[in-house]
């Protein structure tokens, strides 16, 4: 691997950027990046994937160009962080998220899923994961962690948060604990705006930090800071990714972190808005800052380290601060075997989706399913019975999700065993014509259950679920496919199932606990409204 003292400054300052590319084979602009100006990693979004061989290719064809410039081995890096927020979702294994896992409650499940998906992800050459999301949820209007989270206690995230580092790094992949100083407590998305969150140091260091404490007292290799705001660190209300007093004398002074810091996307509204690319990559450097996330645009990415350039040739930013944060990332590049050949395909492809992979994926999965409060007769049910099913499609609800469209549903997995039911797919936004004829429709049925999916952001989901309460009663049972938070909406519900999440495996093992074949163990990590909750 080239050494920092046979770098030029252009070599340097590339080490210090992360960036993202556009297609499924080596874009020419990501080539260019990587010779031109020895760019420190990529980034893979759902866009970069078509399946785990092409991935695999895919990682091969940019290690190969930054082999053939002479640049240090490229940081591979992905948002899987499973569940709602993954970017390769088939033929592979997806763990559940964060909080089905909590719900679980299993420490060692938590670990053992995090070496699978980080043996699978460094076998498709990705060798850095920007995961797990540790912040606290403890805001229900968050509209961008939410079950990204292991939910409201700081403690359980901490305890959790460990154990998914340890098996991503066991796996010798790279796990960057995120958002610091904390995301959990936030009503803005910083995809769209900057969050300000007004608590004190007091009650950061009692709440929001104490997952971090912990992941770096176990060794997480990196941490991604939040575009968020917190005045009692920072009363300029800069963004913590731009902000020394975060970076520099909060994160690395007094808590000591001497790993690698990364930022979330500059791309995001919450930084771009308000600095501009160019600016905002120079506050990041000199905030202390060792790699800067630019996902999607190439002229900005080039103008922002042509701007990093000139800011250490003026004397802007001096030589020895990058030379410390170009050191901090060669060193973990080593740390992580980064110049090791990825293995051939046909050495590697049985292992990756393996049945033994999945089997745990599922066991884990089956754990989350949570019944907080059911009415009597509802569940299991019964061949004979006429059933009304009303599914809610997911859809795109932050900045952080991707693509979510399935043609999977809960009732892909009843319809064998329940000849009687009858499922209608409704939008995330169902218009009133559609409600009074879903309510008309339920009059002639037995049973009637709606899947939603973020109702507690959705007035006309929340409706259709009063409105069907109020005419059907206890009849009416609800499956909350995302947020656990729904039911605020409708706490009249007499039935309620938690799934935490709308992948395939979460609407299988859902489909399992309403036939009967399991039972509903999963604790609900957070607190929710408390009108008819048992």
């Amino acid at each position: 691997m080239k050494t920092i003292h046979k770098m030029t400054l252009r070599e340097k300052v590339g080490q210090l950027f992360v960036a993202g590319f556009h297609g499924t084979l080596p874009s020419e602009e990501i080539v260019k990046l990587i010779k031109d100006y020895h760019i420190s990693g990529v980034i893979y979004f759902a866009r970069n994937v078509e399946d785990p061989k092409q991935v695999h290719a895919l990682t091969k064809g940019l290690q190969k160009a930054a082999n053939d410039a002479g640049a240090a081995p490229l940081f591979i890096s992905i948002d899987q962080e499973g569940g709602m927020v993954a970017r390769i979702t088939e033929g592979v294994t997806l763990s559940p998220g964060n909080m089905a896992l909590a719900a679980g409650n299993n420490e060692e499940m938590v670990y053992q899923l995090g070496k699978v998906v980080g043996t699978e992800l460094r076998l498709l050459g990705i060798n850095m994961n920007y995961a797990p999301c540790i912040d606290v949820n403890n805001n229900p209007l968050n509209p961008v962690i939410g079950v990204r989270s292991y939910g409201e206690s700081a403690e359980n995230v901490a305890k959790l948060g460990v154990q998914s580092v340890k098996g991503l790094q066991d796996a010798n992949v790279s796990a960057v604990v995120k958002h610091f100083p904390g995301h959990g407590d936030t009503s803005v998305d910083s995809h769209l705006d900057l969050p300000v969150v007004d608590h004190d140091l007091k009650r950061l260091k009692e709440l929001e930090l104490v997952p971090f404490y912990e992941a770096f007292k176990h060794g997480a290799d990196a941490v991604m800071v939040a575009h968020v705001a917190f005045p009692s660190i920072d009363p300029e209300k800069v963004p913590s990714t731009l902000s020394r007093k975060v970076v520099m004398e909060l994160l690395r002074g007094e808590m000591g972190y001497d790993g690698v810091v990364v930022t979330d996307c500059m791309e995001m509204n919450a930084i771009i808005d308000s600095y501009g690319m160019e600016e905002a990559a120079i506050l990041a450097v000199e905030a202390g800052i060792d790699q800067v996330l630019i996902s999607h645009t190439f002229e900005r990415q080039t103008r922002a380290i042509e701007a990093v350039i000139k800011a250490v040739e003026s004397g802007r930013i001096s030589m020895q601060h990058i030379d410390a944060a170009v050191e901090r990332v060669l060193k973990l590049k080593a740390v992580r075997n980064l110049q090791e050949d990825i293995p051939e395909w046909t050495d590697c492809k049985r292992e990756i989706g393996s049945a033994k992979h999945k089997e745990l994926a599922q066991q884990a999965s089956e754990a989350s399913i949570t019944l907080v409060r059911g009415s009597e007769g509802v569940i299991p049910l019964q061949p004979e019975e006429k059933i009304l099913l009303i599914s809610v499609g997911p859809d795109v609800t932050s900045g952080a999700d991707e693509t979510l469209y399935s043609k999977v549903t809960i009732g892909s997995f009843l319809v064998d065993k329940l000849p009687n039911l009858t499922e209608v797919i409704v939008s995330v936004t169902p218009e009133q014509e559609e409600v009074e004829k879903l309510i008309l429709a339920a009059s002639g049925v037995e049973k009637i259950l709606v899947a939603t999916y973020q109702a507690v952001q959705h007035d006309s989901q929340a409706d259709l679920v009063r409105r069907l309460v109020t005419k059907y009663g206890d009849k009416v049972g609800v499956i909350a496919l995302r947020s656990p938070y729904d039911v605020d909406k409708f706490q009249e519900v007499s039935t309620y199932i938690l799934t935490y999440e709308s992948r395939k495996l979460a609407l299988q093992s859902v489909s399992k606990y309403l036939l009967g074949d399991i039972e509903a163990k999963g604790k609900q990590p957070i607190t929710l409204g408390t009108a008819r909750v048992n």
